[in-house]
């Protein structure tokens, strides 16, 4: 039990370390263009990480719990991975470069699970349980494909999401981007795309409600209510209320001077970070709710017959045996207040990266990256998808600076950053199956 203990005691560390390590994916901008103070954007970027705890469900948490079999592991791997996780997470914000601590935590948990294979089994093939032949890279969870028609998981979907994260919110920021610059012109055109785009998206959402009959714990007696404040719902509420707020914005861009548009877009700017620190907050906390979810599920399978306090009763859900996951609410609020904590605590060497070395950034710029990577997040963490903010607000800075000109992007900060994204994964496995090896001599 103590190890379990320390497990989830640093895996809260780690999130604490995420959210300053992470903190200028949401405030970057908003401090380049002086829309807040460095001061006023953490404590902005902090509250809306930890309002997440009421918008999002589990989906990511159960991802990130499952990247290796945890019949095959035991809490040294955990362990280890969560260390490798921790040092290489304070390396990259020393360094000043916005790695992914998404991809960070995945590379440690699943190299040190490797490690573990290795150690346990060797090279050659063993008889498992089932009365198969299993190899040691096995262990880890690469490829599930999804349940009828659902989006497939496993660790090679999370790899793919390196490329298609940025990609994705370089394409939605430089879409938004073109709309908002035509939107500006004296024209009917752009005004009739943005109001086939609003009833558009109103339709789109309400077809995305849960109804008061699907919902398993309603909050409260009244079926509005209950509709309204459902996490899934809340969520879409979010996007439609972003997407129709830039609708609103662009049908009257055209009247305005150009003082008045950047006071507006300035305005618009508080909107656009506080909906991308939801999705900061929603995504990766979750990511620590897995690996504790994870390390509960390993020491009830290393002893057997055990019986978990009610504070730590953590089920994992099972779609094959119809087993829906439970988790105790202190885990997920423990975990939104840690990493609120670290964005209090700030990131200053990545916010100078992220805000003026990729490119330079107006309130203009700003506005669509932040509405981009909101969008991206939202929709990944809807297929529970564990992706990199870090990568997601990159990629969305960049789609901006493409609408200028090619050059306006500083490539050689970019490329610099792209040698991080891949490396990340395959050196936190690396050093947590050392810190595994490490750890297996004295435990």
């Amino acid at each position: 039990m103590t190890l379990l203990i320390l497990i989830i005691v640093l895996a809260l560390i780690f999130d604490y370390i995420n959210g300053f390590h992470d903190a200028a994916n949401a405030i970057a901008t908003v401090v380049a263009t002086k829309v807040l103070t460095p001061f006023q954007a953490v404590v902005w970027a902090a509250f809306f990480n930890f309002l997440a705890y009421w918008v999002f469900g589990f989906g990511v948490a159960d991802t990130v719990a499952k990247t290796a079999h945890t019949m095959e592991i035991n809490l040294v791997v955990i362990l280890a991975g969560v260390i490798a996780a921790i040092c290489w997470n304070l390396l990259t914000w020393w360094l000043g470069i916005p790695s992914s601590s998404s991809h960070t935590l995945i590379g440690g948990f699943a190299g040190a699970a490797v490690a573990h294979a290795i150690a346990v089994h060797g090279f050659s093939g063993y008889v498992g349980e089932d009365g198969a032949t299993h190899y040691w890279y096995e262990i880890v969870s690469w490829y599930k494909a999804g349940k009828d028609g659902a989006m497939p998981s496993g660790v090679l979907i999370i790899i793919a999401f390196i490329v298609l994260a940025p990609l994705l919110g370089a394409l939605a920021s430089y879409l938004i981007s073109i709309w908002l610059l035509n939107a500006s012109r004296k024209t009917i055109g752009p005004k009739i795309f943005t109001a086939a785009l609003m009833i558009a998206t109103i339709v789109f959402v309400y077809y995305q409600m849960v109804p008061y009959d699907k919902i398993d714990k309603p909050r409260f007696d009244s079926h509005f209510w209950s509709v309204a404040f459902e996490a899934h719902n809340i969520k879409w509420f979010l996007v439609a209320f972003i997407i129709l707020t830039v609708s609103a914005f662009c049908l009257i861009f055209s009247s305005l001077n150009l003082h008045q548009a950047d006071a507006a877009l300035k305005k618009m700017q508080l909107l656009s970070s506080a909906a991308f620190s939801l999705g900061h907050g929603g995504n990766d906390s979750q990511k620590v709710m897995g690996i504790i979810a994870a390390a509960v599920a390993v020491y009830i399978n290393t002893n057997h017959g055990v019986h978990m306090d009610e504070w730590l009763d953590v089920v994992l859900p099972n779609e094959d045996l119809g087993i829906k996951g439970q988790m105790p609410s202190w885990i997920p609020l423990a975990c939104y207040s840690a990493i609120a904590a670290g964005t209090l605590s700030g990131g200053w060497k990545i916010v100078k990266t992220m805000g003026s070395k990729i490119t330079k950034v107006s309130s203009f710029e700003g506005v669509a990256a932040e509405t981009a990577g909101a969008l991206t997040l939202y929709f990944t963490e809807h297929l529970k998808i564990p992706v990199s903010t870090t990568h997601t607000i990159t990629g969305s800075i960049i789609g901006v600076g493409l609408t200028k000109r090619v050059s306006a992007v500083r490539w050689g900060v970019t490329v610099s950053l792209i040698w991080a994204w891949i490396l990340t994964i395959p050196i936190s496995a690396i050093l947590a199956g050392l810190v595994y090896f490490i750890l297996s001599i004295f435990m």
